[in-house]
């Protein structure tokens, strides 16, 4: 098992395919974009899913996580799903994605064993996604979205960031829509990995902001802790049911003590936190010819040594240096 020194055992891992990304957002990434990981630092579509088959058969993982950048940019993408579906015992997957791209290869997808996605979107309204993101892709996004649910990949969950100035109006009108297209709708607290470095506490919209917005058209009703799990998104049944709104609020209510997460960069480097300032090389070990036990060993350190928490309230705080586009969701 991935165990840490605080009994935490990691049983999700989440995978960046590339670091690339089609979407400019603000508060992901500059304009004119980052520099991208060379072709020869990625892990090849063979390596990754060597990797995940240690993971799954030697250490325990039962749900793989597909992330970027933006993971539809993978040429791979299918052929790599295709084949970790066919490993014993077979993972749950998912896949995290802007919805770029989704309405061509949702149903590909669906056929090669994914199980389900998790959408980007931020805004219901075209110009506030374009002044978020610097691209016209709006109505792209809402078609993979719809391409997604029609091909089964459900529950289809989007994921939204609200802004000051920009977007942070629009809880309640999302969730209505949301309920509206059967979508699960996440909030998530804007998080210190930006590639400027420009987050600022003082300026987030914050969990306590979001449940009051939404108060003031829909009743919420928490779900129980036995129902959430190790999920880092607290949820609320919306006027008395079915449909449900989540937050995952990182920032002001942090969920690290129930943490089942180890994470893989497209460059073959663990990470055990979102916010870790230290990595453990395998992909120098996959191309020196370690085994498949000496990997094991090597991802199994690297977990024992996984902090208490995020450190996000320790005045010592360092915001990683690797953005959230290199570092996968």
């Amino acid at each position: 098992m991935l165990i840490d020194t605080y009994g935490r055992v990691a049983t999700d891992l989440r995978v960046s395919l590339t670091d690339r990304c089609n979407l400019r957002c603000t508060y992901c990434m500059p304009e004119e974009g980052l520099q991208w990981l060379a072709k020869p630092d990625l892990l090849t579509d063979d390596e990754i899913v060597r990797l995940i088959a240690i993971a799954v058969r030697d250490l325990g993982i039962d749900e793989v996580r597909f992330t970027g950048g933006e993971p539809l940019l993978r040429p791979g993408l299918v052929g790599i799903v295709e084949r970790v579906a066919a490993l014993t015992p077979r993972p749950r997957m998912s896949l995290t994605t802007n919805g770029i791209g989704l309405q061509r290869t949702a149903a590909a997808l669906r056929d090669a064993g994914l199980d389900r996605v998790n959408v980007s979107l931020d805004t219901l309204r075209p110009d506030v996604f374009q002044a978020l993101t610097r691209r016209k892709r709006h109505d792209d996004v809402l078609a993979g979205l719809a391409a997604a649910r029609a091909a089964g990949l459900t529950p289809v969950k989007v994921n939204a960031v609200l802004m000051p100035g920009l977007n942070d109006d629009e809880a309640p009108d999302l969730l209505a829509w949301a309920i509206a297209q059967d979508y699960e709708l996440r909030f998530i607290e804007q998080m210190p990995l930006d590639a400027q470095h420009g987050w600022r506490r003082e300026g987030m919209i914050t969990a306590g902001d979001i449940l009051a917005s939404l108060r003031t058209r829909f009743a919420l009703t928490p779900e129980s802790r036995d129902e959430r799990g190790s999920a880092p998104a607290e949820r609320w049944i919306v006027d008395g049911g079915p449909h449900r709104v989540g937050v995952i609020a990182s920032v002001t209510r942090p969920f690290c003590r129930a943490c089942d997460r180890t994470r893989l960069t497209a460059d073959g480097q663990v990470r055990t936190c979102l916010f870790a300032t230290e990595e453990t090389d395998l992909r120098t070990a996959l191309r020196s010819g370690a085994a498949d036990e000496e990997i094991a060993r090597l991802w199994k350190g690297a977990m024992w040594g996984k902090k208490a928490g995020s450190g996000l309230d320790d005045p010592s705080f360092l915001q990683p240096e690797r953005p959230m586009s290199a570092i996968g969701g």
